[in-house]
């Protein structure tokens, strides 16, 4: 992982659009702190072209971002170093600690858990796709084959934990208590009329785990890494619409408005990057969300 220290500029409009963004990265780019404590923009500029370190999940987010960067990024003076992360943590780890600019691969209530638990000062912009939640398994063909005391595999995350309950509470086979504002838990099963027993585990581990449970709730990009695909092998798929789990670009606070930051942020929400998305997932197994 690069690990680099980057001072800051001060924050720009985040209405800027990207040609006028590249713009004023090729003017600020590479300049020292000036008299009135006005520090470089984010990521390192050189000759007009800024890089910027970002990380993400291998799949879809590292795909969409590899899209970026070879057909989108060089027009709005951006190069893209992605690096990709296998797990939910560490990625918020590095762009605390400044190893990364910014990163994509968490949706708000993740978001939010991680902020108010590790205390970071983040900020997030509007998402960019959706990963339909899924439940999977090795052994059964429908919902209508799982056995009463069934052994279901869900993430042992609370932001994640919350949208598994979901799917299964809008498919009748839980119920929960009212927890206001605050994410649901196992502990929050109000009704498990079927007898359904919980093993929880890390997300990355569910999918080495469906051999040893009859079911189990995968977050999305999990299963697409292992060739699953949640519009046609799953038992039960979490809809698109309406559905707060988007994914998006966060960044430190103090770049949320750093040109180079709202130039990518502005590719990822461009029509190029819609069309990508739909081409490259036809079955809605990623799904745009803007």
């Amino acid at each position: 992982m690069t690990n680099r220290t980057h001072a800051r500029t001060p924050r720009l409009a985040h209405a800027a659009v990207v040609a006028a963004a590249a713009l004023t990265l090729g003017a600020c780019g590479g300049s020292d702190a000036g008299a009135d404590g006005a520090t470089e923009a984010a990521g390192t500029t050189v000759d007009g072209v800024t890089t910027l370190t970002v990380g993400a999940s291998p799949t879809p987010h590292a795909e969409i971002l590899e899209f970026v960067d070879a057909e989108l990024a060089a027009d709005a003076g951006l190069d893209l170093e992605i690096e990709t992360f296998d797990d939910y943590v560490l990625p918020n780890t590095a762009l605390a600690e400044g190893d990364l600019d910014a990163n994509y691969f968490q949706h708000l209530p993740y978001f939010e858990a991680q902020v108010a638990d590790q205390g970071y000062d983040f900020a997030h912009f509007d998402g960019v796709h959706i990963e339909p939640y899924a439940l999977y398994s090795a052994d059964l063909t429908s919902i209508d084959d799982l056995p009463d005391g069934a052994t279901i595999g869900i993430t042992n995350d609370p932001g994640n934990q919350a949208r598994a309950l979901d799917l299964l509470v809008a498919n009748d086979l839980l119920t929960l208590e009212d927890t206001g504002d605050e994410l649901a838990t196992l502990l929050d099963i109000a009704e498990n009329p079927h007898g359904l027993e919980f093993i929880e585990t890390a997300p990355e581990q569910l999918v080495r785990a469906l051999e040893d449970v009859d079911a189990a709730v995968i977050n999305g990009n999990y299963a697409l890494e292992a060739g699953l695909n949640p519009a046609t092998d799953s038992l039960l798929l979490e809809s698109g619409e309406a559905n707060p789990y988007a994914n998006f670009l966060a960044v430190r606070s103090e770049d949320a408005e750093d040109p180079s930051i709202v130039a990518l942020d502005d590719l990822l929400h461009s029509p190029e990057v819609k069309a990508f998305i739909e081409d490259r997932w036809p079955a809605g197994e990623v799904l745009p969300a803007f």
